[in-house]
């Protein structure tokens, strides 16, 4: 049997990307599993709890996020589709693309696993809107 609702992951998750926009590193021990792999949409992956939070700590030195935006959800079991758009400052520039996060859970439910996909967040219409 699953454990933890729909809902109990959605404000997980919910929290974890409202960290950043609050700087608020503390949530990311009560979120996330000891051994969680999180893989960043450009390459960039991270094992364990350690290292995220060094992620995070330095990160936030040198940027803001100005908004994590989630659009939706999609559940299927141990698995939560997020469809997101990202705007932040990084050393002075403001960048924004739209983005799926694939979140893994543990049935104590802890994010044990993060992947996430990017895409432009301007669209192009070449045949008209």
């Amino acid at each position: 049997m699953e454990r933890g609702t729909r809902m109990e992951k959605e404000e997980i998750i919910k929290r974890y990307f409202q960290s950043w926009i609050d700087r608020d590193i503390d949530v990311l021990e009560q979120v996330f599993s000891d051994d969680v792999t999180y893989t960043e949409c450009y390459g960039p992956e991270y094992h364990g709890l350690t290292q995220i939070l060094k992620w995070f700590a330095d990160w936030n030195e040198r940027g803001t996020v100005l908004k994590w935006e989630i659009k939706g959800f999609i559940q299927q079991g141990s698995l939560t589709a997020v469809e997101w758009t990202f705007a932040c400052d990084y050393d002075h520039e403001i960048g924004e693309f739209d983005g799926v996060s694939l979140i893994e859970f543990s049935e104590d439910m802890k994010i044990v696993n993060v992947r996430e996909f990017q895409s432009k967040a301007e669209h192009v219409y070449p045949y008209g809107e």
